[in-house]
This record gives structure tokens, sequence and C-alpha cells, in this order.
């Protein structure tokens, strides 16, 4: 049997189509199999979630930061990673500032890697196609693969570019579609009746169609709004570009996590105003509404507490990343709570009521907010010990434009953003999520109280000391604050407050309560309500990716080209 020899099918100059391979010698039994791009073209972009996209500093942040290479963020790169997971609070702040960051583009010609002795193809060698993929490394990285967190996400990324465009060989199914045409969706958790696909339905999407897969980074520190504009360029750019060889005329989004949210405000005439040119959106984990995972964090760190080197070394993308940002409040805040991204995860108005809650030993509740606005009752308190903003951890690099008062000017930003958002999605989109009880996620953020105390004394409490961990001692109801932090010995201390692991289902980030409002809008065709995987790795999950795999195939079918 011949031995199948894939070559990558190229456009030249005035869109000619052509490829190129080598002879081979009489002996040598070797089928070179030629593939060249049909003329239409549905460009499928992706767009990660918060940390998933790669940061670079400005030159003058670099120097400031006496660094060899402007690299802010990029959790592929362990050695890097291991680094940044020892800077300081004001370390943190300086390199993951939204003023002096902008996305890891792939720039050959200028290599803008902050090193001479660093490549631009080097920086981004962490996109690599899969064995047999007809995409060469160039063209991945041309393709946007190397600026997105590709342990994450590459394996997402190399299924949709390999299956999508690779449906059919000879008139026959290949057998990678065999695990998703003739299935019924319940078996990815559909919660609803849907249609399975059928062979059919993949000779409409693909009929003379491409389907190229890029990935879209975005600067995740800054608003999502402000990353939809850019991103919506993007987009218009990209379709020039195969306007010039090519039938060009929709998009498909896949989102993961708060990219959903800029997918969202893509669209939005608000932002990026391209509705009309999106064919359809999948919504991977989207917070949809918040997630109150955002406060906790700030005020205790990522869940993924202390160091592993062996976890580290096996590169657990959500850990490896969580480590990168910080396991204390300290550390976090100054970070997310100056990023109007990251406060853009708070829940919104959306999220409902009274998620906030302080309990006695027993789990009686003392006191639970918001009754009604999260962003005045909570974000904004830096006067009581359960609101979000610490004074004192919030600018340790002394940035002029950081700190409370900006951070109280963000969180109107946001919450204007978040009305925007308010029921809005594109009115061709699926999602999928978790739903899963053996996940649990900060639905409710709980901080049991251990002493005697009545609800009316519960915000009297004195800090003496915060960990930045999740607990809080105190001196007791009716302490002078501003003599709250004299040095106490811990025993001494007959209060105390600690956040409580979460309780509710969903995928340990995001609540079912916050992805549901998907569902409750009405407004999808298709969701998928799933258990068995984590947040950040949910692109690794089987379920997820057929269930992504059906949603854009679905998607494509609705395509009416203009152009004959």
């Amino acid at each position: 049997m011949a031995i199948q020899q894939p070559i990558n099918g190229k456009i030249g100059k005035n869109g000619v189509r052509h490829s190129e391979g080598s002879l081979s010698p009489n002996v040598a039994d070797t089928q070179q199999n030629h593939y060249l791009a049909p003329d239409r073209v549905i460009p499928v972009i992706f767009i990660p979630g918060i940390m998933g996209s790669n940061l670079r500093m400005t030159a003058e942040r670099q120097q400031r930061l006496k660094s060899s290479n402007n690299v802010a963020w990029s959790p592929d790169r362990k050695e890097d990673s291991l680094l940044q997971a020892a800077d300081s609070p004001r370390a943190r702040q300086l390199r993951l500032d939204p003023g002096a960051t902008v996305v890891d583009l792939y720039d050959p010609k200028s290599n803008p890697t902050g090193d001479p002795k660093e490549t631009a193809a080097q920086r981004h060698s962490n996109a690599v196609p899969a064995p047999g993929s007809h995409l060469s490394q160039e063209e991945a990285r041309q393709r946007g693969w190397g600026e997105v967190y590709f342990a994450s996400y590459g394996e997402l990324l190399n299924r949709l570019e390999m299956q999508l465009n690779r449906m059919f060989a000879n008139g026959k199914l290949q057998p990678e579609w065999k695990g998703i045409v003739g299935v019924d969706p319940k078996s990815w958790q559909a919660a609803s009746s849907l249609p399975p696909l059928t062979e059919a339905d993949l000779k409409q999407a693909s009929n003379g169609c491409w389907f190229p897969v890029h990935a879209f980074g975005y600067n995740w520190l800054q608003s999502n709004a402000d990353s939809a504009r850019a991103l919506a360029k993007r987009i218009n750019d990209l379709m020039a570009e195969y306007k010039k060889h090519s039938r060009c005329e929709k998009v498909i989004i896949v989102t993961h996590s708060m990219g959903g949210l800029v997918g969202r405000a893509l669209a939005h005439p608000t932002y990026g105003n391209l509705q009309d040119k999106i064919l359809g959106v999948v919504h991977g984990v989207m917070p949809a509404i918040g997630a109150a995972a955002a406060y906790r964090r700030m005020l205790a760190g990522f869940e993924s507490a202390g160091f592993s080197f062996s976890k580290l070394k096996e590169g657990a993308e959500g850990y490896v990343a969580n480590l990168i940002v910080g396991n204390t409040g300290p550390e976090v805040m100054p970070v997310l709570g100056n990023a109007p991204g990251g406060l853009q995860l708070l829940p919104s108005i959306g999220y409902g009521a009274n998620w906030l809650k302080i309990t006695d030993e027993r789990g009686s509740i003392l006191k639970q907010l918001p009754s009604a606005d999260p962003y005045a009752e909570i974000y904004s308190r830096s006067d009581v010990w359960w609101g979000l903003l610490r004074p004192r951890w919030i600018n340790p690099a002394d940035i002029r434009t950081a700190g409370v008062e900006n951070t109280r000017k963000l969180l109107m930003k946001a919450r204007g953003f978040h009305q925007d958002l308010a029921g809005y999605y594109h009115p061709c989109s699926y999602a999928h999520y978790g739903c899963d009880n053996n996940r649990k996620a900060f639905q409710n953020v709980v901080w049991k109280l251990k002493g005697n105390i009545k609800p009316e004394q519960v915000d009297s409490l004195a800090v003496t000391l915060e960990d930045g961990k999740g607990k809080i001692h105190f001196r007791g109801p009716g302490t002078d604050l501003s003599q709250a932090r004299a040095a106490i010995p811990i025993q001494a201390f007959a209060y105390e407050a600690t956040i409580q692991p979460p309780a509710e289902a969903g995928d340990q980030t995001v609540p079912m309560l916050s992805a549901d409002d998907q569902s409750r809008s009405g407004k999808f065709k298709g969701i998928f309500r799933q258990t068995g995987y984590e947040h950040q790795a949910s692109y690794k999950d089987a379920r997820a990716v057929a269930s992504t795999l059906y949603s854009i195939i679905q998607i494509a079918k609705q395509m009416k080209w203009e152009s004959a």
C-alpha cells in the first residue's frame, strides 16, 4: 500500500493556488496528496479566557524590572513561570500592568521580544501543529496560535483545524467524524432535544468551503470592551486579506471563559458591532453573569494554594496560570484589582442578591449581601472587613494611575459594561459548560465567624490580622478601628472569620448559576450542561470538543453566500 504524504496547499500572488512536492526514487512507494484550499472561506476564530493570551511589557517597564526579555505573561514558558511565581506583589503589579502590556503578537519582521538573542519564531515556538496536519508551524504562528496558552488550547486548535478541513476523503466520511455524526447530542449532555448530525449536514456545511482556524489573543488585563473593539479591527483586517483571493463574508467565533464576554461584546453594537459578520458563536464555560470566585481570589488568592514542583512540571494548565498570578490576596489584588478585565469577572447585578454571606459557627446567617448593587455595597467598600478593597494591598508599586480611587472608577465602568451585555447574545449561539456536583464552585462566598457575635456587631469587628488566604482575626465589636493593627499574639484573638470552601455545582471556577444564564435567556440554539472537567482544561474533554464541533457544523449550515 502506498505511503500517504500530505502536501500543503498555498495561496500565492494574485490568489493563485498551488502546492509544491518533490520527486522520489522509482522504488519508493509514496503517494503525494496535494490539498488546495476551496474558494469559499469561513475563518474560525478562537478567543481564549482570562490569562489565556500571552502578553509582553513595554520597553520602559522591561527596563524598570531589569528583565532579560519583555515577557509579561506566557505560562507555556515553564522557566519564566517558575521565576514569576516567586515575584513580590510589587513586581507582579509592575509586570501585569494593563497600561504597560500588549498582546504578544507574532511579528517576524521586527522581532519584538526584548531579547536580541530571541527571534519572534522562537518566542512563538509553542505553536505546534499536530502530526499529519496540513498546517506548517510557520502557518500556525501566522494564525496566532503562539499568542495563546498553547498547552491549554493547542489540542482544540489542532482538532478543529484537522476535522473541519477533512470531513470526507474520496466521498467517504473521515473516521474522526464517526464519533460525532449520527450520535445523539444527549451523549454530550445536551440540555434539550437536538437533532444528530448527518453526513448531509457535513456536506452542506463544507460545500466548497475552507475553515482556517485562527487564535486571537487579547490583553485580558484591559477592559473586555476595549478588547472587543481591538478584535473587531483584527477580524475586519483578516476578512479583507482573505477577500484578496477568496470569498469571505462571515466568521465563526469559539470562546473560552472570559473570552465569552469579549465575544458577546464583539457582536454588540456599542463595542465591536460585528453581529452581521459573525455567522455564529460557540461559548465554552462562560461566566455569563460573573463569578463569585473573583471576589474570593482577590482577598484569598487562587484556590491552588501552595507551590508544587510536580504540578508545574506536569504543566497542569489551571495550576500554572494561578500560581503565576498569586496564591494570596496581597499577590492577586495588585494585579486583578487594577485590571478592568479582572474586575469585569465579578458578579453583576444579574447574578442576584445575597451571594456574600456571613454566618456564625452553627451556619446561621448574620449578614448577607448585596441587596441590590454589589458595586456600591461590596466591591467599592474599604471601610468594612468584608468589603473587597484593601488599600494596603492594592498598589504596592505606587503606580500613579492605580489604587483604591482608580479601582472604584473602574468598578463603575464594569457596571456599565455588565448592564450593556445583560441578556445580549448573538442570535446564533451555542454553549457548553460545567454543571458538576463533584466540581464545586463559589456560587456563594461564605465567611464563617468564630466567636459570639450578634448580627448588628458584624460591621464593627476590628481587624488585627489578615493572612491573605481567607482568614481574618479581630479584636471584637466596638474596637476603635484606628487602633486595629497593633501587634497582638494570635492566641489572644477571640474572633476570626474564614472563607468556607466552595459548595455549589460548577466547574471549580464558574458556578452553574452563572453559566445557566445562557439557558435562561432562551436565545441559544443549543446548550450542553456537562460534567467531568475542570474549568481551564475544559477543551481537553471529549464531550466538550464533540459539542463544539457539532455546534460549528450547525452554524456553518446556516451560511448563505451573497456571491455566486
